[in-house]
């Protein structure tokens, strides 16, 4: 395993002006989950997700 989990994916090809991805991330970190965005370069698409050992979530999207 890689030591993460992910929480949601987004294509990166979002309307222009809008960030779904930092959007549902900050959700999250309000929640107090430590949430972060990372781009998946081979399925074009941005993560939202939770290091291990950082929280202990089972969610997986």
């Amino acid at each position: 395993m890689n030591g993460r989990t992910v929480l949601e994916r987004f294509p990166a090809g979002g309307p222009r002006g809008s960030w779904p991805a930092e959007e549902f991330a900050q959700a999250r970190r309000l929640e107090g989950l430590p949430a972060e965005v990372v781009m998946d370069l081979a399925s074009d698409t941005f993560l939202v997700i939770v290091r291990s050992g950082e929280a202990a979530v089972d969610v997986v999207a």
